[in-house]
């Protein structure tokens, strides 16, 4: 299995000691996360895209390049970049500007986000949504695939001729598709043949599972090949401890600050409380064991190469204490359970059989 941290870059008040940082502060506290990240062995590191508070993340490319500037080896993740609501001219521009400052290490999650104040901001409505990603991620790909590209939709203005620039550096850049909620998103993955990211967040291991299976069945429909397919996981917040008793006492007021949030509220988790949601979701909350044991209980489950996790809301105490209980204790034993072919020489994506 290969490992990415990722951050939403929420700034919230700390639920221990009502510490806030700046923005400024969090903006460094993320740049040092994924430095932490490369220097204990992760694959990636992602940043997140929303459009108000509590979060930061609205340039995630430009986060992205800065720290592209402090590492070196790690790849980028956009987790997600809400195509649905941009327009696929400055994406094109933007990330492939990304792409050769990194050296080629970007990889783009696509997807509708999770949050609905973005549509308002951006002029198009949420049931539009859907129809929206799939038409500016098809401009999308000609962009990055084609020169002199003439095109007319419905979500921007026409294009003649058009070359972006500066061209991509990865030919192709690599794609992956998040899912969440809907099986559109599958179906768009499965089309294209590309991966998907599964959010793994709110909801019930079946909700997931009943997704990336639709996946791999509209893959052999397309004429992809199901055994190829590439799967990644989110999952709950992460917190370890050398008891369970301990992980939940020390994670619970965490917990409960980010079910007061209207972005969790936003999602309807289905979970009464923390020990629900250990015994019945995703959180990863308990011993090093407990936490091994559920993840491989999930991969059974969908199959999943690559892991990502958060340690969003904690102090940076904390963070670092997490990132590094996980880097030492959870993930030499998952490399060895799970094997990946992600990330080798470059992200492996699903082939066609044709």
């Amino acid at each position: 299995m290969k490992f990415a941290l990722f951050s939403l870059m929420m700034n919230l008040p700390n639920a221990l000691t009502g510490e806030t940082l700046t923005t400024r502060q969090k903006f460094e506290n993320v740049l040092k996360q994924a430095e932490l990240a490369e220097e204990l062995g992760f694959e990636a590191y992602g940043v997140g895209e929303r459009h108000g508070e509590p979060f930061l993340s609205s340039s995630p490319a430009v986060v992205l390049t800065a720290i592209a500037a402090r590492t070196s080896t790690i790849r980028l993740l956009t987790t997600v970049t809400v195509l649905s609501v941009l327009d696929p001219v400055r994406v094109a521009e933007d990330y492939a500007t990304l792409d050769h400052l990194s050296d080629g290490r970007l990889e783009l999650i696509i997807g509708k986000g999770n949050d609905p104040r973005h549509y308002p901001l951006f002029g198009i409505t949420e049931e539009e949504q859907w129809d929206s990603l799939a038409e500016r991620y098809a401009l999308l790909k000609r962009l990055w695939e084609e020169e002199n590209v003439t095109w007319e939709g419905r979500y921007r203005t026409p294009l003649n001729g058009v070359t972006t620039q500066p061209r991509p550096f990865q030919k192709p850049i690599p794609i992956w598709h998040g899912s969440a909620s809907s099986q559109l998103s599958t179906e768009l993955a499965a089309k294209y043949g590309e991966p998907i990211f599964s959010s793994n967040t709110f909801h019930p291991q079946a909700k997931y599972k009943a997704l990336i299976d639709h996946y791999r069945e509209r893959l052999a429909h397309y004429g992809h090949d199901p055994a190829k397919a590439v799967v990644g996981s989110g999952f709950g917040s992460l917190y370890l401890a050398n008891t369970s008793e301990e992980a939940i006492k020390r994670y619970r007021p965490y917990y409960d600050a980010f079910r007061a949030t209207a972005s969790a509220q936003h999602n309807n988790s289905p979970f009464k409380d923390l020990e629900d949601n250990i015994q019945n979701g995703p959180v990863l909350v308990g011993s090093s064991e407990q936490v091994i044991e559920k993840i491989l209980n999930y991969q059974a489950a969908y199959g999943h190469q690559v892991l990502s996790i958060s340690v969003d809301g904690l102090t940076e105490a904390e963070q670092r204490e997490q990132v590094e209980r996980f880097a030492t204790e959870v993930m030499p034993v998952l490399r060895r359970e799970v094997p990946s072919t992600v990330w080798e020489n470059r992200p492996s994506l699903v082939q066609a059989t044709g």
